[in-house]
């Protein structure tokens, strides 16, 4: 028997993502809003575009696109977390599904958009792929990563719970695999994409106290699975140790966050 060339992580990747859903949307996926912004704006999304936002989470970046006037649809593996995308937009199609196998027709939309998904898609250069297929020709896949690590200070927060992670299968990539220019360029080059442009944006995540920081940061599908391996104990106490680093006179947090956009053009 043929090894499957399309593996999927939608079970596992629902799961996670779904656990703490809603101090995913109350608390954390707000921190993305310029990221967000910024895609929207300079993939021209406006009255009448068909958008797609391929791992849409919460739905925050297809509520910012319908307001602007797009038809919006989006899909993700985490159920609890489209009923929220689906009460912020109810006029939106929101589906679960695998990024591997797009539930939708070829050359539909004038805008698709993956903030921080396609990495973390079992097999990214299918889902990438398929996020081609279903784009119009011409039309512009905004492949959205983390910025460069090196002096990133939220890269300190990721880096904490390396060891409270099961191991990665061997030649499993990290969160941070396309954040390299090169690698990003070809990436979207070996789908057939053409890349047009890389940019950076800053996201901070601040946060009022460490209460609130620590159930932002849980809400992480990342961090759900380090909880289940090593216990919500061991996840606090990792966070709090880098959190002080970013403690600010009134007690609140601020942690530097960058994201790396590449606007292709199918």
């Amino acid at each position: 028997m043929s090894p499957d060339p399309k593996p999927t992580t939608f079970a596992i990747n629902g799961r996670l993502w779904g656990t703490r859903a809603d101090d995913w949307a109350n608390i954390q996926e707000g921190m993305c809003r310029p990221l967000y912004e910024a895609v929207l704006s300079r993939t021209n999304v406006g009255a009448a575009t068909t958008y797609l936002d391929v791992g849409c989470g919460a739905g925050l970046a297809a509520q910012m696109a319908a307001e602007r006037g797009a038809r919006v649809s989006g899909l993700d593996a985490a159920e609890n977390l489209l009923a929220i995308a689906r009460s912020r937009v109810p006029t939106a199609d929101f589906r679960t599904g695998e990024l591997e196998e797009l539930p939708f027709e070829d050359g539909m939309f004038d805008v698709v958009t993956g903030f921080n998904s396609f990495q973390y898609a079992a097999n990214p250069s299918v889902a990438l792929a398929q996020a081609k297929r279903v784009a119009k020709a011409g039309a512009p896949v905004a492949i959205v990563t983390w910025g460069q690590p090196e002096g990133m200070e939220a890269a300190a927060l990721l880096g904490a719970l390396r060891p409270l992670l099961p191991a990665p299968p061997p030649g499993a990539p990290g969160p941070f695999a396309l954040s390299d220019e090169t690698a990003l360029r070809a990436f979207a080059a070996s789908a057939g994409l053409t890349p047009i442009e890389v940019f950076d944006v800053d996201c901070p995540w601040h946060y009022p106290d460490l209460a609130i920081a620590l159930r932002a940061l849980k809400s992480a599908g990342v961090t759900v699975r380090a909880i289940e391996h090593a216990g919500e104990e061991a996840v606090d106490n990792a966070h709090r140790q880098v959190l002080e680093r970013f403690r600010q006179a009134d007690g609140s947090y601020r942690v530097a966050a960058t994201f790396r956009c590449l606007l292709t053009q199918v």
